[in-house]
């Protein structure tokens, strides 16, 4: 194995919390109340049956080869030449991936804090902590993650401030249109929802792997708890315009005002995103790399690092040529691209996986 360090069931958990709502928690909103309006609360509950597909999915393809990732039990399910193919198709889609979350990181500090620095300054500074973080290892990625999930439930726990802002009738009336409408919004968070896929990718080094699908379940549940609760106290404070704005959290938070003290909140609330942030990146650098080194089965995956490190940071402005371009992305494109790649394309590999072990196990029995 490439990878020789070991992370605990928790710590993958955090690791999959993380890894999914640090951008979403930013940018789903808005986009969500654009389709379900008032009705934005529900679809993080309708989307997060997405993430149970896919966190099972990831788990009974890692029973059925518990010492490889994706990009390994890819070949043994479909042959060498196709399974090459398969996996090489999900290694370039993290590596564009990762490219995307870098740029749309860069874009979000420039044009809400940074204003005159330079964006390639913003992904570069990123990429080469994040690059540290990579060589560290998997010990190194779960125990940042272990460290900074308390950090990222901070605002949770101001959002009592708003209260005095708060207007509960923006709730009603609930599903006004029918269930459609907070379908539609759904879409975007269910496209977050299946990348717990990444998963496949650190089950292998989890030391109590038996406890791998309860973690990520339990990651699938607390973002949606947590996405819920933020849509509704965002809902409770801007009402139906919540479609209205690009970063609705941001704007909600700028609302604190408590005895003239707790102020200007949102600076807290960028500095904790920024380390959610740091984590999300790190996992799908680290995932990219990882499964590249098993694609080339090269022995030691660290020499990929900074050369990956590079081709992520060309990514990032390859794949997003502008602001509105990357929104539309994210809109449009991700809702369907990101299930494509990380559960339905792995679906099919486990059907094709568990005929292949019945026609064995038949064989055997003759």
């Amino acid at each position: 194995m490439l990878e020789k360090g070991k992370i605990s069931a928790s710590q993958l958990g955090m690791l999959l919390f993380l890894a999914v709502v640090a951008s979403g928690v930013m940018w789903i909103p808005g986009i969500t109340g654009k389709y379900a309006k008032n009705d934005l609360w529900l679809s993080p509950i309708w989307a997060s049956l997405m993430g149970v597909i896919t966190v099972f999915i990831a788990f009974q393809l890692h029973k059925m080869y518990p010492k490889q990732t994706v990009v390994q039990y890819s070949e043994e399910i479909l042959g060498r030449l196709s399974g090459k193919l398969v996996s090489l198709v999900i290694i370039l889609f993290y590596l564009h991936i990762t490219g995307f979350i870098v740029r749309s990181y860069a874009e979000f500090i420039v044009v809400n804090f940074l204003h005159k620095t330079p964006i390639s300054a913003v992904v570069a500074s990123m990429i080469i902590v994040c690059a540290f973080a990579v060589i560290g290892g998997v010990e190194v990625v779960g125990r940042t993650a272990q460290v900074f999930f308390p950090f990222f439930l901070i605002p949770v726990f101001f959002m009592p401030l708003l209260l005095s802002d708060m207007k509960l009738d923006y709730l009603f009336p609930v599903l006004e249109h029918g269930v459609v409408p907070s379908l539609k919004g759904a879409l975007v968070p269910g496209g977050w929802f299946s990348e717990m896929f990444v998963m496949s990718f650190f089950l292998p080094y989890v030391a109590n792997h038996e406890k791998g699908m309860r973690s990520g379940l339990w990651s699938v549940f607390g973002v949606m708890m947590l996405l819920t609760i933020i849509n509704l106290f965002i809902l409770f404070v801007l009402g139906r315009q919540v479609g209205d704005f690009l970063f609705p959290v941001m704007v909600a938070f700028r609302y604190i005002s408590v005895a003239e003290f707790f102020e200007n909140m949102e600076s807290l609330v960028m500095a904790i995103w920024i380390l959610g942030m740091f984590v999300k990146i790190t996992v799908f650098y680290y995932v990219t790399v990882i499964g590249a080194s098993q694609w080339l089965r090269v022995s030691e995956y660290r020499s990929l690092v900074l050369p990956f490190g590079f081709l992520i940071g060309l990514f990032s402005f390859w794949s997003y040529p502008d602001f509105n371009a990357g929104l539309y992305f994210d809109t449009y494109a991700f809702p369907f691209y990101g299930p494509c790649i990380q559960t339905v394309l792995p679906l099919l590999l486990l059907i094709v996986g568990a005929l292949r072990k019945r026609k064995q196990s038949v064989k055997l029995d003759r």
